[in-house]
């Protein structure tokens, strides 16, 4: 075992916090306990096995991985041995009980440790991985009966950015933390992303449906989880509670194969002593992963609190509990009229859809002037807007928005987020209806402008408020006034701290602040490698933001070929960053496609992935010109100023 193998040891870990309970001679160790020791190091060309209290000094990565830690009274009486198997090379570590601690292996032969397990009562319990082998874990497993959960951090920056693998229990148990910690990146983790809802092949009004869900409840639950008074930061989770699953038949609405679901899950947690509960709603199960479909419902009190009638079981006990308790007659024939509107129009018949999808407004308006608390109330009013403004948005039901324009005032006139969020679906669905082929799109421009200008007026403060003002910041931009385009970032950069549109405005102005600055820019390859773009200083770069969909970034892409081959020799380098939603929509260009130069991606898309927040990116094709010191020379530099700027920055000594 050389140096390099022994340093690796400890290159996955990081510093955590601690607590932890007795369990015989033993204690056990629910979070990482120590700052690290530092790397363990040999001297000779087969290094000494490392002493019990170096391998003991590792930690995992995760906060909450549950596994047995020895006594400092107890360390010197454990045992560390070499291991030499089919497959690894490494270390165990054993307790003064004999019970079994620790190991630690190499499992490619490279003499680096790529494999960290730890354990309790001698099963494995938890495991940090290095899949790619380079230093650092990027994979984090729990096993035995620490549960199943398998997540994938593609970035390398200790936290997790996909589950693999995720239980419905678990699901409910990241909810309660995500809402505890306000942590919109741990919530988006277990929402379904589109590629996932179209594997699903639940018809297309369904997935339609559905996506509209998730990317409301990724855009808003920071504004919740700020809102909500119930879940404290010392909240922990106690169990799952749901009805049994259901199984959505192939051919159901135009399925195309089972589909397992849960409906009316609700997550108990305990806070100071005290019972609650929290809604999580519909899971659908993806392979071997279980994914959200919409925000989580909780009131002040600590009650869970319905957030839509059941998204697959629509007449079953989803739609009655959305209801409330004591649910009338009158009600109970509404559900089952809108049960059979929906299955009408999930069969697809376009001449009807019109008169479908006014009808079932009309079922919706019932139900919310119905309604038996303000929680309902609420609820059908979500869907109400939903619905409409996609029908309409779709061109299903050009009426729709004459509909929509009443929401506000007559069905959410004393809830204010709620009326704010009508009339913020209202603009974004007039905008699609003005935008015919005949329209005068600098009219329809002006027209949209004004009405976003007008809302965040009648609306400040509301987290839609943060996204019109983002769109009104970009618009700027392409008038080329980054005063007033700065000015709006920074309003919701310091308005919005830990929401999207907070995040991405904070990108934004760094962005438009980094003309004779040095950048960073770290993230994750198509392959699945590390990236930094400090690696690349003494040499000019451009980064190209682009996307499958977008017909100008694919013109780019040829002249930066010819670019590369022009001033190649000068030392000019090429950073392509990928922000479509799949990333199987990136990898089947770039194989159809061979570019030369590195390519990032990262989950999330132009509207959340970590590489489109890093400079606000809202618009592709967008490109930044960074000279050799690292410092941007042009932050949106076009196509036809390229040549031009690369013959001056290349001829500076």
């Amino acid at each position: 075992m050389t140096d390099r193998f022994l340093s690796s040891l400890s290159a996955h870990a990081a510093p955590l916090r601690h607590r932890s309970s007795a369990r015989g001679p033993l204690r056990m160790l629910a979070a990482g306990a120590l700052a690290l020791a530092a790397p363990l190091a040999g001297t000779s060309a087969h290094a000494k096995t490392p002493s019990p209290a170096a391998a003991l000094s590792l930690k995992p990565v995760q906060q909450d991985a549950t596994y047995e830690t020895v006594p400092e009274e107890l360390v010197d009486k454990c045992t560390v041995a070499d291991i030499e198997r089919a497959g690894m090379n490494g270390w165990e570590v054993t307790g003064p009980d004999g019970v079994l601690l620790r190991r630690f292996a190499d499992t490619n032969g490279d003499k680096r440790i790529d494999l960290w397990s730890y354990f309790n009562y001698g099963v494995e319990a938890y495991r940090d991985v290095d899949s790619d082998f380079n230093g650092k874990a990027d994979q984090y497993r729990w096993l035995g009966n620490a549960g199943t959960r398998w997540g994938i951090d593609q970035n390398e920056d200790g936290r997790i950015d996909q589950w693999k693998r995720i239980s419905p229990e678990e699901v409910s148990a990241e909810v309660v933390a995500a809402v505890r910690e306000g942590d919109t990146r741990r919530f988006v983790t277990l929402l379904a992303t589109p590629d996932e809802l179209r594997s699903l092949e639940l018809g297309k009004a369904k997935t339609e449906e559905l996506a509209v869900k998730t990317k409301r409840a990724a855009s808003e639950f920071a504004d919740l989880a700020q809102r909500q008074t119930a879940v404290s930061p010392r909240a922990s989770w106690v169990q799952f509670a749901a009805p049994k699953p259901g199984l959505v038949p192939e051919g159901t609405d135009g399925s195309g194969r089972d589909v397992v679901v849960y409906e009316n899950v609700v997550a108990m947690f305990e806070d100071e002593g005290q019972s609650g509960q929290l809604m999580v709603g519909t899971l659908v199960q993806v392979g071997d992963a279980w994914r959200m479909i919409d925000l989580p419902g909780i009131s002040n009190d600590g009650t869970a609190m319905a957030q839509s009638t059941g998204v697959f079981f629509t007449s079953g006990s989803a739609s009655m509990n959305a209801l409330g308790g004591n649910v009338s007659d009158e009600l109970q024939t509404l559900v089952t009229q809108l049960e059979s509107i929906d299955k009408q129009l999930a069969a697809g018949n376009d001449s009807q859809a019109a008169k479908l999808h006014a009808a079932r407004a009309d079922v919706v308006e019932k139900l919310i002037e119905g309604s038996q608390t303000a929680e309902d109330r609420a609820t059908w009013t979500r869907q109400l807007i939903d619905t409409v403004s996609v029908a309409v948005q779709s061109r299903a039901y050009p009426d729709g928005l004459s509909r929509l324009k009443r929401v506000a005032g007559q069905f959410a006139a004393d809830d204010a987020a709620m009326a704010a969020y009508a009339d913020y679906q209202t603009i974004q669905a007039e905008y699609v209806v003005r935008q015919t082929p005949d329209a005068d799109f600098e009219k329809v421009q002006n027209w949209y402008l004004d009405s976003l200008a007008e809302f965040v007026d009648r609306h400040p403060g509301t987290i839609q408020a943060a996204q019109a003002m983002l769109q009104l910041a970009l618009s700027k931009e392409f008038e080329d006034n980054e005063d007033e385009a700065l000015a709006y970032y920074k309003k919701v950069r310091d308005g919005f701290k830990g929401t999207e549109p907070g995040e991405k405005a904070a990108g934004a102005v760094r962005r438009l602040e980094s003309v004779g600055r040095r950048i960073e820019l770290e993230g994750t390859t198509i392959e699945g490698k590390s990236f930094q773009l400090s690696q690349l200083r003494g040499r000019p770069v451009i980064v190209h933001y682009w996307a499958t969909w977008c017909e100008p970034c694919k013109q780019d892409m040829k002249l930066l070929s010819r670019l590369q081959a022009r001033y190649g020799r000068a030392g000019l380098q090429l950073v392509g960053v990928n922000v479509d939603a799949r990333r199987a929509d990136a990898e089947a260009y770039l194989q159809q496609n061979r570019l030369p130069w590195v390519q990032l991606f990262e989950e999330g898309g132009l509207e959340s992935s970590p590489l489109s927040k890093a400079f606000g990116v809202q618009t592709l094709p967008t490109m930044m010109l960074i000279d050799r010191e690292g410092k941007v020379v042009r932050h949106n530099i076009r196509k036809e100023e390229l040549d031009a700027e690369l013959d001056e920055l290349l001829s500076a000594k």
